[in-house]
């Protein structure tokens, strides 16, 4: 039996856990396949669109930034009109929302090269089809949400549309750095999401619904990509290696400005200053905690790998990626 939305709990589910037995791998891909068809969501059905208490009003207050967000707190940001907070915080949204989609249609067809590596009766093929279907949902949901927030948000630029054709080939050519994009991507807004709907604060009742059901179904898709990389990675030659060790850290750090900062489409609308921006993320240490934490499961996962030796740490720091709770693990290469 299908599970609607309505059935899910407030709680979000965290990873699987692999197991140490050989035959783990297989196991968890067949339970989350198994998930897939017990627990998955449609972007209609299970979104009351046309609810009167989901209607899209660009100056709700809800959609203001909260004053813990890194530009929600500043001076120049507080000091707007509240129509004008309220529209920039639906259209950071929107933004993100976009960006998001555009960054799953990206993965969608980087898992379906994925998938025509695999032999017959891979129980990998089943699971990634699966993961397929559900980030199509997703990005009918975010587009849907772009749609009726009235913000013709362009999503990617010219120059990341550009290097997504490389990031698809990585699915057939080299699957572990493809699943490290994929981690890249997904891992910190999972973790803004899981933290926003824990914080109790007012969240708008669409917003908070397109997250329950995406941090619900990404807990498949982060459970699969992370054990995937334990699986393949100590198997990888040294040279497979260093190219993982250096190519990582750059496609997480691409990632999470991405992710986490208003895109420059924003910036020229809103006339955001330089100097706020400055204040509000590159000298901002509450930014940088956050930023640093909601990478933290993909520095020790990394260490974990052996892929964070002496040399390719210097690389983490000097992308600003690195924090201590980085725990290292097994041989480390350049160490």
């Amino acid at each position: 039996m299908t599970v609607r939305f309505d059935a899910v709990t407030a709680e979000v589910p965290e990873d699987e856990e692999e197991q140490s037995r050989p035959d783990a791998f297989e196991a968890l891909v067949a339970r989350l396949s198994q998930q897939s068809v017990t627990k998955h969501f449609d972007a209609y059905a299970d979104v009351p669109w046309d609810e009167e208490a989901y209607r899209i009003e660009p100056e709700d207050p809800r959609w203001e930034l909260p004053a813990d967000d890194p530009l929600g707190a500043t001076e120049w940001y507080q000091c707007l009109a509240q129509p004008t907070r309220a529209r920039l915080g639906l259209e950071m949204v929107a933004s993100k929302m976009k960006i998001g989609l555009e960054f799953e249609s990206v993965l969608k067809r980087g898992l379906l090269e994925y998938a025509t590596t695999l032999p017959n009766r891979s129980p990998e093929f089943r699971y990634a089809y699966h993961e397929v279907i559900e980030e199509a949902q997703h990005s009918l949901m975010f587009q849907e949400f772009v749609n009726r927030s009235g913000y013709d948000s362009r999503g990617l630029g010219r120059a990341d549309r550009f290097a997504a054709r490389f990031i698809v080939s990585l699915g057939r050519r080299f699957q572990p750095l493809f699943f490290t994009f994929v981690l890249g991507g997904e891992d910190p807004i999972d973790y803004v999401q899981r933290r926003e709907l824990r914080s109790g604060r007012l969240i708008h009742p669409l917003l908070e619904r397109i997250m329950r059901i995406h941090v619900t179904e990404e807990a498949r898709h982060l459970s699969f990509a992370r054990h995937y990389l334990k699986r393949t990675v100590p198997s990888l030659g040294r040279l497979r290696r260093a190219e993982l060790a250096v190519g990582g850290p750059f496609v997480l750090a691409m990632m999470a400005q991405m992710m986490l900062r208003p895109s420059g489409q924003l910036v020229r609308r809103y006339e955001i200053p330089p100097a706020v921006l400055q204040e509000a993320f590159a000298d901002n240490p509450q930014h940088r905690s956050e930023a640093l934490a909601s990478m933290a499961k993909l520095r020790r996962l990394w260490g974990e790998l052996g892929l964070t030796g002496t040399v390719y740490r210097r690389l983490w720091k000097i992308l600003g990626l690195w924090n201590e709770d980085s725990i290292t693990a097994g041989a480390e290469v350049g160490a």
